[in-house]
């Protein structure tokens, strides 16, 4: 298990847990000890994780252990058949996406996804999804259209790939496409933050119907550090910008951007794969049972009001 900076206390107690239970092989002496000290890293986890910061949330959210996409697939899903390519230049490893089926009924499932070592890693782009990655998205979402099935996807990215060859072939107009798109697709479509929401690059695939963060999560415009990198030319200040930018699930909530926050295992997402895939899951299954029964009309309407409700603005009257 990888701890965050500040988690350590937590490391220090686990850590003397295990000396102690490799010295009482056998016997019961240590046991009362042991006991005393799982209890105390019980407590303190709870006083840690009811009172982060948003720094430490983002943190959270970039954990290299949390699950991925095609984690959450395996455990929630049945019958996943992969769908490649964009039918344009090539098939974005970054975006993942196909058929599955979930307690039955069919879902077009996409997401990025990130991998776990050096290798997987570069092969996924580290979770930034080019253009080819926007469009096979988008090509699948008009497939789910076509033969009347929701779409369910799921956002974890540090943003879309900010490389020259990605603006070349039409970078911010693949998301922008998307995004038009999905304001008039007629079938439901529920997104989910499971990790980080960058930018463009997370809601190029993020306009649902329906938008929910699990809690340990966030979703922004831009990453704390490159926020603190353009007011205070500094990657320093990430901690004041993550709290002033209130990019954490709690605060979306708020804001009305979300429409809800899924629960996490104590200590995060990683921390029980199984626990976090069921709350997922949940929450799918709830809201395919309420936005399955509205007409695509509706859908489309839905969809359009709760994006242009969003925000504070004023109408100028026009006199000096």
């Amino acid at each position: 298990m990888q701890y965050l900076d500040f988690e350590q206390p937590i490391a220090d107690l686990e850590k003397k847990i295990d000396e102690l239970n490799d010295l009482s092989v056998g016997d019961d002496v240590l046991k009362p000890e042991i006991e005393r000290l799982r209890k105390k890293a019980d407590q303190l986890r709870e006083s840690i994780f009811t009172n982060l910061t948003r720094w430490q949330r983002v943190q959270l959210a970039r954990h290299p252990e949390r699950p991925y996409t095609l984690d959450y697939i395996e455990l929630m899903m049945d019958d996943f058949v992969e769908m490649h390519g964009d039918r344009f230049h090539a098939d974005d490893k970054a975006m993942v996406g196909g058929l599955a089926k979930i307690d039955g009924q069919s879902v077009m499932i996409i997401g990025h996804q990130k991998g776990r070592d050096t290798k997987s890693r570069q092969y996924r782009n580290f979770g930034m999804a080019n253009p080819e990655g926007y469009r096979k998205a988008y090509r699948l979402m008009k497939t789910a259209e076509k033969f009347g099935i929701p779409v369910v996807t799921l956002l974890d990215t540090p943003g879309a790939f900010p490389g020259l060859e990605a603006e070349e072939r039409g970078q911010a107009e693949a998301i922008a496409r998307n995004l038009k798109m999905m304001a008039v697709l007629e079938v439901p479509i529920i997104s989910i933050v499971i990790g980080e929401g960058a930018s463009g690059g997370a809601i190029g695939i993020g306009m649902g119907n329906e938008v929910y963060m699990m809690e340990n999560t966030w979703y922004s415009v831009i990453a704390p550090e490159s926020c603190s990198s353009i007011l205070w030319k500094t990657w320093e200040y990430k901690e004041q910008a993550a709290s002033a930018l209130k990019p954490t699930a709690k605060d979306l909530l708020e804001l009305k951007v979300i429409d809800g926050i899924i629960p996490e295992p104590l200590g995060g997402a990683h921390r029980d794969f199984n626990k976090s895939a069921e709350a997922v899951k949940k929450q799918i299954l709830k809201s395919l049972k309420k936005l399955k029964k509205l007409k695509a009309e509706k859908l489309v309407e839905n969809r359009i009001d709760k994006y242009a409700s969003m925000g504070v603005w004023e109408t100028a009257s026009g006199k000096k």
